[in-house]
């Protein structure tokens, strides 16, 4: 069986959800608190203590990027890196940003505006204000290297859309990410249409419901 440890909430473990339901692969959870990555024993399993990390019988993996290639060799169909070399190519672009930019300028946003009220931590708003800039920076970027297409590589869904989205649908839900989407029509346009897939419904509610309704 394969098993996601993580949070609920996490955009990184939101992304292999969908991957998961876009795959049609039965997979577990095994959910911690917040704070219990940064210790044992998650520390076992991810020493960086970062979220999530997965196992799939006996094999255990962390990083999403890593995670997602390894579900399409595990299940190629449907398959979800393109077979054009340029399109391939501007996929791994655009999860190379998920992961050097698009989390680290862009969280502080959603992280203080929805994130921390329901945690109780405090708010900073100075992190919300200084995070503005360069998620402007990032989604001028991936409005930039969008396709001509109704999916950000072109005509198909891909991994980039998968690692995508859940930032992006979180950042939206922040009164400044929706501010800034507004200057960005086509990702507005791809959220929706990303938000009619199953995959990414099932993913933004809780394991424990859609595990329970399978």
């Amino acid at each position: 069986m394969f098993t996601i440890y993580g949070i609920f909430g996490s955009p990184f473990v939101r992304t292999i959800r969908i991957a998961l339901e876009e795959k049609h692969i039965p997979w577990a959870w095994s959910p911690f608190q917040v704070g219990e990555h940064k210790q044992q024993p998650y520390l076992s399993r991810q020493p960086f203590g970062k979220i999530p990390a997965v196992e799939d019988d006996g094999f255990a993996l962390y990083e999403t990027n890593a995670v997602l290639r390894y579900l399409e060799r595990k299940s190629p169909e449907p398959v979800l890196i393109p077979t054009d070399i340029h399109r391939a190519a501007r996929m791994d672009q655009i999860m190379c940003i998920v992961d050097s930019y698009l989390f680290r300028d862009c969280a502080p946003i959603p992280f203080n505006r929805i994130i921390a009220p329901r945690i109780g931590a405090p708010v900073n708003e100075d992190a919300v204000r200084a995070a503005i800039g360069p998620a402007r920076t990032v989604m001028g970027a991936l409005s930039t290297l969008h396709a001509t297409g109704p999916f950000l590589t072109g005509d198909t869904l891909t991994l980039a859309d998968i690692a995508v989205l859940p930032h992006m649908d979180l950042i939206n839900k922040a009164p400044e990410g929706q501010a800034l989407l507004q200057d960005f029509p086509t990702l507005l346009e791809w959220l929706a249409l990303m938000s009619t897939r199953p995959s990414v419904q099932k993913s933004a509610l809780p394991p424990e419901k859609v595990l329970q309704a399978a």
